[in-house]
């Protein structure tokens, strides 16, 4: 295109670092934005958002901040999405001070976090232990009127059963009801892991049979936790019981 004296114009630049972002061609890309803007020419909000969320990809937590602020000072207001893609960067990384920073000046600026972005946040605090935090985001995300989905609750279950809580998780399950929510086969499997382990073999068969009277049919995963968890209590009819069930099933 050079050769032929063609001058590459902003639709050139953008589809060229559209397809390098597709191609997980993180680094041309950020070359190819970077001489876009020495040329020049303004990327648009499409190309701001690819290249942020490439960089994202990368892990590159200052990357994505510079690029977050570059869209501001350039007149374009990042959206949900942006924040979004920044604040799980963050989280991965552990930046739980900058993520959270970041998250209200999100709200500051008048962008209101959907339940992607609050999910983000409160899985990051979820697995650092942060139970009472993750509790405290999910005050303002009602307020906001937003409803966590099957996802938030399923963070929750999964923290609460790995730290032996499985009371407190039972009682998520019970408020996902109340919401109209039903969990999944993996977040029963979860729950059943977690009141096997903790010797709770009698509930865990009430949770399957709940479990199947909702609709929700146990996996081979869900079988195999339970019958593991009667043979170690010695109950072996109870197994070979649940064995059969599985063969007539066709698990």
């Amino acid at each position: 295109m050079l050769k032929l004296g063609v001058k590459p114009d902003v639709v050139t630049f953008s589809t060229l670092i559209r397809g390098l972002c597709n191609r997980s061609k993180i680094f041309e890309a950020v070359s190819l934005f970077d001489e876009m803007i020495e040329k020049g020419y303004q990327p648009d909000l499409i190309v701001y958002t690819t290249v942020l969320d490439g960089v994202c990809k990368t892990g590159n937590t200052d990357g994505a901040i510079r690029y977050l602020r570059m869209m501001e000072e350039r007149g374009f207001e990042p959206d949900v999405v942006a924040y979004s893609t920044v604040l799980n960067c963050l989280c991965k990384k552990g930046l739980l001070k900058e993520a959270h920073d970041l998250f209200f000046e999100m709200i500051k600026q008048g962008i209101k976090p959907n339940v992607v972005t609050y999910s983000i946040l409160i899985d990051a605090l979820c697995k650092q232990g942060m139970i009472s935090k993750a509790e405290d985001i999910v005050g303002i995300m009602t307020k906001q009127g937003i409803k966590p989905n099957v996802v938030t609750y399923g963070i929750f279950i999964d923290t609460l059963c790995k730290m032996g809580e499985v009371s407190k998780a039972e009682v998520v399950v019970d408020v996902m009801r109340k919401q109209g929510i039903e969990p999944n086969v993996v977040m029963y499997s979860t729950l059943i892991d977690s009141l096997c382990k903790n010797g709770m073999v009698s509930e865990a068969e009430f949770i399957v049979c709940t479990m199947r009277k909702q609709g929700a049919e146990p996996n081979v995963i869900t079988y195999n936790i339970l019958m593991d968890s009667l043979c170690k209590n010695s109950m072996v009819s109870e197994a070979e019981d649940i064995f059969g069930r599985m063969r007539k099933q066709g698990i």
